[in-house]
């Protein structure tokens, strides 16, 4: 999926769901490579996202943290649900705002 938020961010976010929820099989770093090659060169995303309502295995966190990309886990995923906050302020390091152009 891809959004634009208040602040002309591009976002790219992927769901992985789990069966079995946060008691399934962890999502792994094979997901995160393909969303890493796509993401931003294809996409062009600014804040590159993977959703589960599960959990992420701890190679894959690693493996994100080292590419800047950003997992949503159940837990967050429940914060985000809620409704109180944006995805934007529950996540790290999110890329400030970009200045709008004609073709955002």
């Amino acid at each position: 999926m891809k959004a634009t938020d208040p602040f002309v961010r591009r976002w790219v976010l992927q769901c992985k769901h789990r069966k079995a929820g946060i008691a399934g099989a962890a999502v792994g770093t094979p997901d995160l490579h393909v969303l890493n090659g796509t993401g931003r060169p294809v996409h062009r995303g600014d804040v590159v996202v993977l959703v589960t309502n599960g959990r992420f295995s701890r190679p894959a966190q690693e493996f994100a943290r080292s590419q800047r990309l950003h997992l949503v886990d159940r837990q967050t995923l429940s914060a985000w649900a809620g409704g109180q906050r944006p995805l934007w302020e529950l996540l790290r390091a999110v890329p400030s705002p970009r200045n709008p152009t004609s073709l955002s």
